[in-house]
């Protein structure tokens, strides 16, 4: 006969199972992990949260996070609290920092040597014991290539370099903190030079992790007026190779190279190179080198516009030796023809006293005569010519010589009234952006700081007043170069 369930006898109670203490439960479960998990192990994972020790003898308390996706396709995330003991702290920390040039941050990827701990109280965490900083340094050589890898896909690493940058840059925008040492220097660097430079300064954070967003703010500031400047310059005054991190941002490198002007860095670093340097139109060590840079091209253009002048100079020289040489070979063609007309009449008259020889004396008298008078006109004929052609020579020398100086006046004039009117326009947006600023009551976050104020000009006094210091001309057209003599 087959069994079936039985309903339980009434008669009969169940006894009830032993409870245990919640002490002893979790005893029991720090028991079996102490004893299934003795050694310690090798792990990946994320710092999602980071307490460091604020004084000697504290503690470091770290939250571990690990995001992985399942065989379903499901994303689990991971979570473990986690202890660094203050010895151990201050063997690992220095060390770590050291081997890769980074501090313990949120967002780090680290591999680090753990110990399963539960505690009945305060539950499961993990103590760590060991750091690898080879594998932190591994994974941002991996961000850096795959960074590098993007911009080339998106043939941004050259663009930048296709940009045109002027032969005489003067006007520039600075993007750099207003405190930093590398600014001082790069503004001190250019006042000494013999050149007038007109610097506006972007104010951003050159280290942090706020600072890629804050230099792309700059870099879209500087864009809304990018037809006041010649070229962008990026500096810091150097750093340690935590800081120079920001500048492996794959945002802001790529905000460098799509920029309409052309970018100069001078990030202040000796051996590595940061992306933005490899995206940038030139790069360079350090913000003084930069300054440098600046002032050997308005250098090399000096040089060559006084070249030109006094290339003209040899021209103008060469063309009225040009005149004196044809004027003496006119000259001596002169002579020689009289020469020959006075041969010619002497021949022609021997041979009419040969043929005539008894012919009255009063005839030869009067072919002596005309003779005489026809040599001293070809004598006052030469040395009028002679005259006139000295007189035209002497007029077309002043000619040349007035036009050249009104030509001079006339293009000196135009370059003072240029730089007037920039300075006047300067001046009127300053005004209409301190009045737009006084009616929003809001602090702007890019002020222009010339190196200079200058007074508002006249157009009268412009032609009167001393000649200023050398200023390149605006920028040329693409395929002219500004001509103008110092």
């Amino acid at each position: 006969m087959p069994l079936y369930n039985r309903r339980p006898d009434p008669g009969l109670s169940a006894l009830p199972p032993a409870a245990l203490p919640l002490a002893e439960l979790l005893a029991r479960v720090r028991q079996t992990l102490s004893e299934r998990f003795a050694e310690s192990y090798w792990v990946l994972a994320e710092i999602a949260d980071l307490t460091v020790p604020r004084f000697d003898g504290a503690h470091c308390y770290l939250t571990l996070s690990d995001q992985h996706t399942t065989a379903r396709g499901a994303q689990l995330k991971a979570q473990a609290r986690a202890t660094i003991w203050s010895q151990r702290y201050q063997q690992l920390a220095p060390a770590f920092e050291q081997q890769t040039g980074l501090a313990l941050k949120v967002g780090l990827k680290v591999m680090l040597r753990v110990q399963i701990k539960f505690h009945e109280q305060f539950g499961l965490s993990l103590d760590v014991v060991a750091l690898d900083p080879t594998y932190t340094v591994g994974d941002l050589a991996r961000q850096r290539l795959e960074t590098l890898r993007k911009l080339e896909a998106k043939g941004l690493l050259e663009r930048q370099k296709r940009l045109t940058l002027p032969l005489g840059v003067q006007r520039v925008a600075v993007i750099s903190s207003p405190t930093a040492a590398g600014w001082q220097d790069f503004v001190q660097q250019l006042r000494e030079a013999p050149y007038d430079f007109a610097l506006t300064l972007f104010p951003a954070s050159m280290q942090g992790d706020d600072s890629p967003a804050s230099i792309r703010t700059a870099l879209a500031a500087i864009k809304l007026r990018r037809r006041e400047y010649d070229a962008v310059v990026i500096i810091r005054g150097g750093g340690s190779k935590t800081d120079l991190l920001a500048f492996d941002d794959y945002g802001l490198a790529a905000a460098v190279a799509a920029f309409p002007l052309p970018i100069l860095t001078g990030i202040g670093h000796e051996r590595d190179e940061a992306v933005v340097d490899l995206t940038a139109h030139t790069s360079l060590k350090t913000p003084t080198a930069v300054a440098a840079f600046l002032i050997e091209r308005l250098a090399r253009l000096e040089a060559a516009l006084e070249g030109y002048g006094g290339r003209i100079r040899e021209l103008a020289q060469a063309r009225v030796q040009d005149a004196v040489g044809h004027l003496q070979r006119i000259l001596r063609r002169a002579h020689q023809e009289a020469r020959q007309q006075l041969s010619g009449h002497r021949e022609e008259l021997h041979q009419r006293i040969r043929l005539a020889a008894a012919a009255p004396r009063a005839q030869l008298r009067q072919q002596e005569q005309q003779l005489t008078r026809r040599r001293h006109q070809l004598h006052r004929a030469a040395q009028s010519g002679l005259r006139g052609q000295e007189a035209r020579l002497r007029t077309f020398g002043r000619a040349l010589a007035q036009r050249f100086r009104r030509l001079h006046r006339r293009r000196c004039e135009q370059l003072l009234h240029r730089r007037f009117q920039l300075q006047l326009a300067a001046e009127r947006l300053l005004h209409q952006a301190e009045v737009r600023l006084l009616q929003v009551q809001i602090p702007t976050t890019a002020a222009p700081l010339p190196l200079v104020p200058a007074p508002t000009p006249t157009r009268s006094k412009a032609v009167s007043s001393p000649a200023p210091k050398r200023v390149a001309a605006a920028t040329p057209a693409e395929g002219q170069l500004p001509l103008f003599l110092s």
